[in-house]
């Protein structure tokens, strides 16, 4: 297997429905389970977002229903963003086998770094007008606060910023990183990869369910007390090291039969320790009161969610290569369809979202209306995405030629 799901389709000289079908029709081409979790968790990381207008939690934009029921569920999906980091460096690992490093520096900083200075230009642009008109920062009138937004107007806030797409940042720092250190980490995969995965492997499923968990567990305890997330990358020195870690571990162990074979071992207690952790985590939250007033309650629970998030993680990996190691058309098709999706769905998100801050509507039809209007503009808006040769490379699709 040659090719990983990553944060941007792989460029392709084809269009993008011959690429597809080539995809479908060689099912040793890509790691398919890997396509379909990358797909699963930005969905949920895009109705994440939706909820985060109806939770306390602080965000851009508050509704004027509160839905508390949503913070516990919620709380149970902290696994979305290790699986993405550990999906990236897997397919980082994959890309990085098949050219030259200079090549593929030059090929992933240009799909990653034009979409987020694009991003933060003009698709993050609107994300911070209706958070400035929501807090009565600034007047009505778009033009006259693009023109401060771009020059660094003075706000409450750093603009410009890149909101939702600190993710694309990461990845393409984590990225250059390890393109740049590959003479140490091809040895390093040899030397101590290659023995811990056999490890993991000789022995009984709580070692992968565990061991791996260790790092979190220390920088759950030493790190979070110090550096709070921040999603600025410069300082933010704890969520830098867990996601760096997942990363470096999905490039680490893509390649691993024997890692691979652990998971597959592991499964059924996998499955049977997320359940049991999960029910625990949300116990947790629906007494979130008692856990936070108590200090060992609330060390327990911060320990309870890094063991969690793990377990998790392998479950999802295990149950993918089970039943999902397969190419379809749909498949192909929402593969290269996500990356604008995320791109694009929290803007669409927020503009529906200030509107019915100002305006009421039940419940039902509120959220109901935010989720149908983000699905159908992120469909509408890569169906033209994809057909306009000037916006493609904009949002992560690969150029089209003239074979396409």
């Amino acid at each position: 297997m040659t090719v990983a799901a990553s944060i941007a389709p792989e460029k392709s000289s084809a269009s993008d429905a011959r690429r597809h079908a080539a995809l479908a029709a060689d099912p040793a081409q890509r790691r398919h389970d890997l396509d379909w979790l990358r797909i699963f968790a930005f969905s949920v990381l895009i109705f994440y977002h939706v909820g985060m207008f109806y939770v306390t939690w602080d965000w851009y934009l508050k509704s004027r229903h509160d839905v508390g029921f949503l913070e516990p569920l919620m709380g149970l999906t902290g696994w979305r963003l290790p699986l993405l980091f550990f999906i990236s460096g897997a397919a980082v690992r994959y890309a990085i086998d098949k050219t030259t490093v200079r090549r593929f520096l030059s090929q992933r900083v240009t799909r990653l770094l034009v979409p987020l200075a694009f991003g933060m230009a003009v698709v993050c642009a609107p994300q911070t007008y209706v958070e400035l008109r929501y807090l009565g920062e600034i007047e009505p009138g778009y033009l006259a606060f693009y023109r401060d937004y771009l020059g660094f107007g003075e706000f409450s806030m750093v603009r410009p910023p890149w909101n939702h797409l600190w993710y694309v940042a990461y990845i393409l720092v984590y990225t250059m990183v390890v393109a740049l250190c590959l003479p140490l980490l091809k040895p390093a995969t040899t030397a101590l990869g290659g023995p811990f995965f056999a490890w993991l492997a000789r022995g009984r499923a709580w070692r992968l369910l565990l061991v791996p968990a260790i790092p979190f567990v220390a920088y759950a305890m030493i790190l979070d007390p110090y550096f709070p997330t921040t999603l600025a990358l410069w300082g933010d020195w704890a969520y830098i090291a867990k996601t760096l870690t997942f990363f470096l571990f999905g490039f680490l162990a893509a390649k691993s039969d024997d890692f691979w074979s652990a998971v597959d071992r592991s499964l059924p207690l996998a499955t049977v320790l997320s359940l049991l952790l999960g029910g625990l985590v949300l116990t947790a939250f629906l007494n979130e009161f008692a856990v936070t007033s108590d200090p060992r309650l609330l060390t327990g629970f911060v320990l309870l969610r890094v063991v969690y998030g793990w377990s998790i993680v392998v479950t999802l990996l295990g149950l993918a290569r089970r039943f999902a190691n397969r190419p379809s058309r749909t498949l192909g098709y929402l593969t290269a369809a996500i990356f604008p999706y995320y791109i694009l769905h929290q803007t669409i998100t927020l503009l529906i979202s200030y509107w019915f801050t100002m305006h009421e509507a039940p419940l039902a039809i509120e959220a109901t209306t935010i989720v149908m209007t983000t699905i159908l503009g992120c469909a509408l808006g890569y169906e033209a995405i994809r057909r306009v040769a000037v916006l493609r490379p904009l949002f992560g699709l690969p150029v089209l030629t003239k074979a396409g």
